[in-house]
């Protein structure tokens, strides 16, 4: 009768095995934990260019004219008429915008949630505009910083 070798791991192996796993694990678990804190300045990033765009479009069709401060987040969100009048719906001179279906919260930093928009720093407030220049920023400090070490209110 002849009698099967038996195939197994030896020692050597699995213990390489064991590191080589650990060593993925080291790199990927710290990887993983920054992944929301990404995707909140991901998130600012692409609710800025949407703000900035629809800014620019209201600036294109309005004559030059940036939306006042006063009235940003109706100008942006209902018809508009050639003066920035708004109106909710379609028809007669407020054949301009929607521009944005709704403001988007901030989504990172100490207003983090808030979507109103304001000339100047505040509680609540999620966006500072200046309609000076049409300028758009995030209502976040100095001190505030992305993961990647920028400051948060100015790169972006």
């Amino acid at each position: 009768m002849r009698h099967r070798a038996r195939r197994a791991f030896s020692l050597i192996e699995l213990v390489i095995v064991i590191a080589i796993l650990g060593i993925i694990a080291a790199v990927a678990v710290p990887r993983m934990s920054q992944g929301s804190e990404g995707a909140s300045e991901a998130a600012l990033k692409v609710n800025l260019a949407t703000l900035r765009s629809a800014i620019e479009v209201y600036q294109a069709e309005h004559n030059g004219s940036f939306p006042s401060e006063a009235d940003v987040t109706e100008q942006l969100t209902l018809f508009t008429d050639i003066n920035g009048n708004t109106d909710a719906t379609k028809g007669g001179a407020f054949v301009y915008g929607p521009y944005i279906r709704a403001i988007p919260p901030l989504p990172v930093g100490a207003a983090q949630g808030s979507n109103t928009v304001a000339n100047a720093a505040g509680d609540g407030v999620g966006w500072i505009y200046d309609d000076a220049d049409g300028s758009i920023v995030s209502n976040t400090t100095n001190t505030e910083t992305a993961s990647d070490g920028n400051t948060l209110y100015s790169d972006f």
